[in-house]
C-alpha cells in the first residue's frame, strides 16, 4: 500500500482545520472493518461527500477500555467479519486521498510490530496521524519519535480531570491537534446539553498548547456540535451516534453521509 501525501502529516491536520470553513472541524469517527471492510470505505467516503474535514479511524481490538458499548460492539463484529490492522489500513489507504485520516488503535497493536514499523505502515497508508487511548505520557517518547521521523501527528489526549502540570506537559508535546475529552468515562452518546463545564475543560486545554484543541465522547446532535463550537472547541469529534447509524441502516453509507450533513450544517 502506497498512497502519495506532499504535506506531512501534522501539516496535513492543520490545513484541515484552518480551511474547513466551519466554525469548528468535523471528525467523524469510522470503525474500520464495520459492517465488513468494503461498506467501512463506503462509509468513510461517505463522511468526507457529508462534509468530513478529517476522520478518525478506529482499529478494532479485543480490549477496547476507551469505548463506550456502541463502538465496542461495532469493534467485535468487525473482528468477527475479518478485520485486521493491515485491512483497516487499506481503508484508510483508500479514504487519505479525500480528507486526512487519523488511526486510533490501542497501543498492544502499536507495540508489537515495533513503533518504527507501524509509523511506517501509517505512512504508507497514507494516514496523517495516530491516537493511542491507552499509551501514558511517560510511555510515549519511543513512539512519539517514530511518529516524528515517518511524518505521522501522535495524537495524545487529556481529560476533565488532567491535573494542570500534566496538561501542559501533554499539550507541549501535542503533534496534529490535541484531543480532549468532554466528560468522565467511556466514549457514547449522551442527549443532555453539554453545559457551561465543557467551556472550562477547553479553556484549560486550549491554554495547554499551541495545536487545535478537539472535543469529543459523548457529543451526539448537531446541537451539541454547534455548542462545542460555541463553547470554544477548534474540532468536533463524533463516534458512536455514527456507529449506530451505520449499524442499523439498511445503506449505511447513505444514512450516515445524511447525518454527518447535518453535523456539518450544524458547524457552519
Amino acid at each position: 500500500m502506497s498512497v502519495t501525501v506532499q504535506t506531512s502529516g501534522g501539516q496535513r491536520i492543520a490545513d484541515a482545520f484552518a480551511t474547513s470553513g466551519k466554525r469548528a472541524a468535523l471528525m467523524p469517527y469510522l470503525m474500520g472493518g464495520f459492517p465488513d471492510v468494503d461498506r467501512s470505505l463506503a462509509v468513510g467516503l461517505a463522511y468526507a461527500d457529508g462534509g468530513a474535514d478529517l476522520i478518525e479511524l478506529g482499529v478494532p481490538f479485543s480490549d477496547p477500555l476507551a469505548d463506550g458499548p456502541v463502538v465496542a460492539a461495532a469493534g467485535t463484529a468487525a473482528l468477527r467479519a475479518g478485520a485486521t490492522v493491515a485491512r483497516v489500513m487499506g481503508v484508510c489507504e483508500g479514504i487519505a486521498e479525500r480528507v486526512p485520516v487519523v488511526l486510533m488503535c490501542y497501543a498492544n497493536l502499536v507495540l508489537v510490530r515495533g513503533p518504527e514499523a507501524f509509523a511506517t505502515a501509517l505512512a504508507d497508508c497514507g494516514a496523517s496521524g495516530l491516537i493511542v487511548p491507552d499509551l501514558p505520557m511517560e510511555e510515549a517518547p519511543a513512539v512519539l519519535a517514530a511518529c516524528d521521523g515517518a511524518g505521522i501527528a501522535l495524537v495524545p489526549l487529556v481529560a476533565p480531570t488532567t491535573p494542570d502540570e500534566r496538561l501542559h506537559a501533554i499539550g507541549e508535546r501535542a503533534r496534529g491537534f490535541l484531543y480532549t475529552v468532554s466528560l468522565i468515562g467511556t466514549t457514547g452518546e449522551r442527549e443532555a446539553p453539554l453545559g457551561d463545564r465543557v467551556a472550562q475543560v477547553l479553556q484549560r486545554a486550549k491554554a495547554a498548547t499551541d495545536v487545535p484543541v478537539a472535543l469529543g465522547f459523548g457529543i451526539t446532535t448537531p446541537d451539541q456540535a454547534s455548542e462545542a463550537a460555541d463553547a470554544g472547541a477548534d474540532g468536533v469529534i463524533v463516534g458512536s451516534r455514527l456507529v449506530r447509524e451505520a449499524a442499523q441502516a439498511r445503506d449505511p453509507a447513505a444514512a450516515v453521509r445524511a447525518l454527518v450533513s447535518e453535523l456539518a450544517a450544524a458547524l457552519a
